[in-house]
């Protein structure tokens, strides 16, 4: 059963989802929230493993960029996979990652910039508003093509 969709356009509600369900599937995952978005919307680092060495993994630092966020979160559920079946991922033995490496992984930097360009805002709010009126001073700044309007 795959947890994460590659074939939707993704936001931050999906992923919040996405977390809460890998999280209930998969309990050795470390969730965590270590800020929120001028939004208010929680930005969320996910910790794979237990090891010394220590890796970094970010997404969707800029609102054109969500598809890496699905990338990453697809990532974390393929190597919960192979944890729980003691298997391989990409070569590797992943219970020997896990016991060696700490990967933290950051899938959504910028969920109010993601939920912009996908069109998960409300075209009414102040945010949305705000944003567009920045699009029409700056004619130059490649926005979405939603935002023209």
């Amino acid at each position: 059963m795959s947890i994460v969709p590659t074939n939707v356009s993704y936001n931050y509600s999906l992923m919040s989802q996405n977390l809460a369900t890998l999280n209930r599937t998969y309990p050795f995952l470390n969730i965590q929230t270590v800020g929120n978005s001028v939004l208010g919307k929680n930005i969320y680092v996910v910790k794979l493993g237990k090891g010394t060495k220590k890796v970094f993994y970010s997404a969707s630092i800029h609102a054109n960029e969500w598809i890496t966020s699905v990338l990453l979160m697809k990532f974390i559920e393929d190597y919960c996979i192979a944890y729980n079946n003691n298997s391989r991922l990409y070569g590797y033995s992943v219970r020997r990652l896990f016991n060696s490496v700490s990967i933290y992984i950051m899938p959504m930097v910028n969920p109010d910039g993601v939920d912009l360009v996908t069109g998960n805002f409300n075209k009414s709010s102040i945010a949305y508003l705000r944003v567009l009126n920045i699009s029409r001073q700056f004619a130059d700044i490649p926005f979405p093509s939603r935002m023209e309007s």
